[in-house]
């Protein structure tokens, strides 16, 4: 599945004001959602099923029924993630070296992509297993280079 969905799925959440989300378990969804609620973007993240989050029942169920639910977080009955992009496509993934996500970071643009503003977070892929994804601060931290999924603000 890509990424796109994830992105668009959380976005239409947040502006139809829906309390929480459910999404297919993939290893992918999981990671981003983590992503956003380390970020403060969401406030809880629940494995279940269809019809709940629901930790226990999760195991039971087959894979086509299991489900990441995640709480949506709102300040002053307006949504705190505003908007949620993609930035690498199927048809054109952007791969950034080290230097490239330093730059990316700093405030200054890198292969066409806008920098990343106060609150604004891009999210990573690596090629390491134990940390396939992280937060592009996380990942300029950890020294790791990667694809630029998506940006979250």
């Amino acid at each position: 599945m890509l990424p796109h969905y994830l992105c668009s799925h959380v976005q239409n959440a947040f502006r139809a004001r829906h309390q929480h989300i459910a999404v297919n378990h993939t290893t992918q969804n999981l990671a981003i959602l983590s992503i956003l609620l380390r970020s403060g973007f969401i406030s809880n993240v629940t494995r279940g099923t269809i019809e709940k989050p629901a930790p226990d029942a999760f195991h039971l169920v087959p894979d086509s029924e299991k489900r990441i639910w995640a709480d949506l977080k709102y300040r002053d009955d307006r949504p705190v993630l505003s908007d949620m992009e993609l930035v690498s496509k199927p048809s054109k993934p952007i791969f950034m070296e080290l230097s490239e996500i330093r730059r990316l970071c700093t405030g200054r643009r890198v292969q066409n992509i806008k920098p990343l503003r106060m609150g604004e977070i891009a999210i990573v892929k690596t090629k390491d297993r134990e940390h396939e994804w992280l937060e592009a601060r996380e990942a300029l931290q950890l020294r790791l280079p990667g694809e630029v999924i998506c940006r979250a603000w």
